[in-house]
């Protein structure tokens, strides 16, 4: 088995234009990982590269755009604060993306590795013009 710094990455180009948050987070979850591939080693960090472009035009089923709350602590009293989907659209779309996908990462030393990987981009236009991607099927992402 090569060792992280000797493997190949491939780059993966996904649109997240209307694709569904939880069904959109577990492929690029899969992909920052590494599961497709033959010589996955759960204990080794051979995932792809996955650049996403139009992040802050995922859906949400339900009344979760209401509903769900992000928080965060700052670790003094009383200061939690709380925002919900609609809040974190107008501050920070491609976070919406992000703490999903971090959410189905396991909680490891790696998980650091796997989302640096990950290039989140609002738009269609992105710094990663000059890399081959591999195109994914769009039956994959819905």
């Amino acid at each position: 088995m090569k060792n992280n710094i000797d493997q190949n990455r491939n780059w993966y180009l996904i649109d997240a234009g209307g694709a569904t948050l939880g069904r959109i987070s577990t492929v690029i979850a899969t992909l920052l990982r590494g599961k497709g591939k033959v010589e996955f080693q759960f204990n080794l960090d051979c995932g792809d590269y996955v650049v996403v472009v139009n992040a802050e035009k995922v859906i949400m089923t339900g009344h979760k755009e209401e509903q769900k709350r992000y928080y965060s602590h700052s670790g003094y009293l009383g200061n939690l604060k709380t925002k919900t989907v609609t809040e974190m659209r107008k501050s920070h779309p491609t976070e919406i993306l992000r703490h999903a996908v971090a959410g189905m990462l396991s909680n490891t030393k790696l998980k650091d590795g796997f989302l640096a990987r990950l290039k989140l981009y609002t738009g269609e236009n992105h710094p990663h013009a000059n890399i081959k991607f591999i195109d994914l099927p769009k039956s994959k992402v819905k």
